[in-house]
C-alpha cells in the first residue's frame, strides 16, 4: 500500500526559511512525479511546485524565486525549501505523488508564517 508522509512544518517568521519533506513508501515504481500543494483557510487547494522523474520542475508564479523543490530518489523523498516566507504562504501543505494513473496524497502539514 502506497503511503505518503509529510514532515517539517511549523511556525516561521516573515522572511525566514523552512524545509518540508515528503517520503513515499510501499511502491516499487521507478518513475513518478512528486508535487506540493497548499490550501489556505477559505481558499481552494493550489499547486505550489512539482518535480518530475526527469528532474524537470515547475512552480506557481507566487513562489518562483523563493521556493525550491528537489528530490532524492534513493530515499523516495522530495523536499520543498521555503525562503523569504510571507504571511500569504500560511497554509496546510500537501504532498502528492503521481504513479500513473493514480495520485496519492499525504495528510497535510501546517505552515504558519507569523512574527
Amino acid at each position: 500500500q502506497v503511503q505518503v508522509v509529510e514532515s517539517g512544518g511549523g511556525l516561521v517568521q516573515p522572511g525566514g526559511s523552512l524545509t518540508l519533506s515528503c517520503t513515499v513508501s510501499g511502491t516499487t515504481a521507478s518513475k513518478y512525479a512528486m508535487g506540493w500543494y497548499r490550501q489556505a483557510p477559505g481558499k481552494q487547494r493550489e499547486s505550489v511546485a512539482t518535480v518530475f522523474s526527469s528532474g524537470t520542475t515547475t512552480y506557481a508564479d507566487s513562489v518562483k524565486g523563493r521556493f525550491t523543490i528537489s528530490r532524492e530518489d534513493p530515499k523516495n523523498t522530495t523536499y520543498l525549501q521555503i525562503n523569504d516566507a510571507k504571511s500569504e504562504d500560511t497554509a496546510v501543505y500537501y504532498c502528492k505523488v503521481t504513479i500513473t494513473p493514480r495520485n496519492y496524497w499525504g495528510q497535510g502539514i501546517q505552515v504558519t508564517v507569523s512574527s
